[in-house]
């Protein structure tokens, strides 16, 4: 099951796209990097792997309408990662209300930028994520939330992405939850080289299958 959906946060309404496979046990919520959107192919990519594994995702965008013609012009609001990371937690919270999914144990996927708002979101919903991915991440941006996170945490680099790789050590010497780094040879920042977005795909479905199946809010969708 394929839906657009409008996410209503107080006032403030974000546009995603549902993908709900047969029996999914679980579900990945995207949190797109900076100048991103629900479209970025690559993101939209990843998450039909991870559909493949039987899992449902919820590809969002973190600013309005509005906002992203404001961001074209200012660049601010993609990297107010307070402001992303709280509509994260937010889109969390909607998800657990959600008749199709309120039952459904929570990961999250975040790229560049996205991956600091995903964290933080993690941190401010501990009993609701279950497990985080970061693809050419910005972890480091989390600040002061990265010792709060407490779910299993997966950081995809590129091996030729030096200075991201830097700031990814850096960024998981100050967690204390399950934390794994895995530096994909070959790949820049954004993988484009063959192969390698497909091996950050599946490093992903694998991570979020091994860490939301068998979680005890899991029910089969029905």
């Amino acid at each position: 099951m394929t839906q657009a959906v409008e996410i209503d946060l107080a006032g403030t309404v974000l546009r995603g796209d549902l993908n709900l496979p047969a029996g999914a046990f679980g579900l990945v919520i995207f949190a797109h990097g900076s100048g991103s959107s629900r479209h970025s192919s690559r993101n939209r990519f990843v998450a039909g792997v991870i559909n493949c594994s039987g899992l449902g995702t919820l590809l969002m965008d973190l600013l309005t309408e509005e906002e992203e013609r404001v961001d074209e012009m200012t660049r601010e609001l993609r990297f107010d990662i307070g402001m992303l990371g709280r509509r994260v937690a937010q889109v969390v919270e909607w998800a657990g209300q959600r008749e199709e999914v309120r039952e459904l144990p929570i990961g999250l996927f975040g790229s560049s930028t996205g991956a600091a708002a995903a964290l933080v979101a993690a941190a401010s919903r501990p009993e609701e994520v279950h497990a985080v991915v970061s693809r050419g991440g910005r972890p480091d941006l989390a600040g002061g939330a990265l010792p709060e996170v407490r779910c299993p945490t997966l950081l995809v680099v590129g091996g030729l992405d030096d200075v991201v790789i830097g700031l990814n050590e850096q960024a998981r010497s100050r967690m204390s939850c399950p934390t794994q780094l895995v530096v994909v040879p070959g790949a820049t920042h954004l993988f484009e080289e063959p192969g390698t977005l497909e091996q950050v795909a599946n490093l992903a479905a694998e991570w979020f299958a091994q860490h939301l199946a068998g979680v005890e809010k899991t029910s089969r969708v029905r």
